[in-house]
């Protein structure tokens, strides 16, 4: 019989313990100059402290506390996350390898009018984002395409700089491979299918105000030059996508992604299968540091869950929500955007912010009737606005150096994100967040 786990406080003092730490940390390396401050300490190495300090506060035996830790480490849905992030890795690498991230950038930029300069870098950042499931490997890509449009443009890079975050954060929240999406998933145990029909509903609207905003930007009819690419090769990207929306189950579809990439450059760039082999273990090690952070989270998890430190955290965010909203469904919704608001903004890392969030926020939905999806969608979004608003976020600090800028001037012009987070809000009390009672397809993947 088990036993009813009681609320207390104490409990996180690890998971604080692991926050100013790497926030800590970050702040110092920021004040004295060194660039890519927030990511000078691994997030695995920073969160050693956290785990030794929630085994101290067990009062569980010392095998049982070990225990306790170990089983978290190797819950079933950490587990499938970490590998659904090694698939990933592995695509991206090797679709990047044979041509494929030329390729799209050299598709989107073949049909933008040189008159929608900004609307269609933002458009192009967006695709490209999607398809790679990444925003900094987005940013990569198209910065020095996008910095040379606003010089020859006369475009304030501060602008173009802003555009070109805003596309790469809103195809990183809807992308089927990005980790922000397998984690907000996983968390929430729903299907990344219904996640990503539930997010167009909030991003869909926040894009085309984002577009629509854009366009009274005056800019000049300078011809845009086209990198060359074979834009064939840009078909992989396309088929995980159609594949993804079918509901094909996700180990499949990514496995499929990279056989596809890697046919697709055999035939194109005469990509070797000793390339192919290696390729896909350059793309298993960069995902190293969130494969890792992923296992420890979740055995630190165990820990605090199994002193009372998460449920302690989901009755004062549920007590302090209630105050906003008498409806249940729109407290636990505002519940969940401000736990992960404020967790970024402490972290700086959008996809360790709902690693941490993840079990209170599921807590918190099915508390309050909010169905798993939103609840994912809800996760992913407040998550990447905050990620693309921070001024020490990793997209403003490389793309404030990659445009020579301050990153604060970066982040004050991520139009999407603020537009994002202002329509997500608003749907909370206009539309009313989507509840448990609505027909759910719940998938392991």
């Amino acid at each position: 019989m088990s036993q009813t786990i009681q609320p207390h406080a104490q409990a996180l003092i690890p998971l604080l313990v692991f926050l100013a730490l790497f926030l800590g940390v970050g702040v110092y390396f920021q004040f004295t100059g060194v660039e890519m401050a927030f990511y000078q300490l691994a997030s695995p190495v920073a969160i050693m402290p956290a785990i030794i300090l929630a085994i101290l506060l067990s009062k569980q035996e010392l095998n049982e506390r070990i225990q306790t830790f170990v089983e978290g480490v190797g819950d079933s849905n950490i587990i499938t996350m970490c590998m659904i992030y090694l698939l990933a890795g592995a695509f991206s690498t090797v679709a990047a390898a044979t041509g494929g991230v030329d390729a799209m950038v050299s598709l989107g930029l073949s049909i933008i009018p040189a008159s929608f300069i900004l609307p269609g870098i933002f458009l192009i950042a967006g695709v490209v984002s999607t398809a790679m499931g990444t925003s900094m490997g987005t940013l990569a890509a198209l910065a020095p395409v996008a910095l040379g449009l606003s010089q020859a443009a006369g475009i304030s890079p501060a602008l173009m700089a802003g555009v070109l975050v805003s596309g790469a954060m809103f195809g990183d929240n809807l992308s089927f491979i990005s980790d922000t999406t397998i984690a907000a998933t996983r968390t929430q145990g729903c299907s990344m299918k219904d996640k990503f029909r539930t997010n167009l509903r909030i991003a869909v609207p926040a894009a085309l105000l984002t577009i629509g905003l854009l366009s009274f930007y005056n800019t000049s009819a300078t011809a845009i030059a086209i990198p060359e690419a074979n834009q064939w090769l840009a078909l992989p990207y396309f088929a995980i996508i159609v594949l993804a929306v079918t509901g094909l189950n996700v180990f499949v579809v990514l496995t499929l992604g990279i056989v596809l990439a890697a046919l697709f450059g055999m035939v194109a760039v005469d990509y070797a299968w000793v390339a192919f082999s290696q390729d896909i273990y350059i793309g298993f090690t960069s995902m190293q540091e969130i494969f890792l952070l992923s296992l420890l989270i979740g055995g630190l998890s165990a820990l605090i869950r199994q002193q009372g430190g998460l449920a302690f955290l989901a009755n004062q965010v549920e007590r302090i929500t209630r105050r906003l909203s008498k409806r249940k469904e729109r407290a636990a919704a505002l519940g969940i955007a401000g736990l992960t608001a404020v967790t970024n903004l402490a972290v700086a890392n959008n996809t360790v912010t709902i690693l941490i969030s993840g079990e209170v926020s599921k807590r918190l939905a099915a508390e309050g009737g909010v169905a798993p999806r939103q609840s994912a969608s809800y996760l992913d979004i407040f998550a990447c606005v905050v990620q693309g608003i921070l001024p020490y976020g990793a997209q403003a600090l490389m793309i404030g150096a990659s445009f020579g800028i301050s990153p604060l001037a970066v982040s004050m012009n991520t139009f999407y994100c603020f537009i994002l987070g202002a329509v997500a809000v608003a749907s909370m009390f206009l539309l009313g967040p989507i509840q448990t009672n609505e027909q759910e397809q719940v998938s392991p993947t």
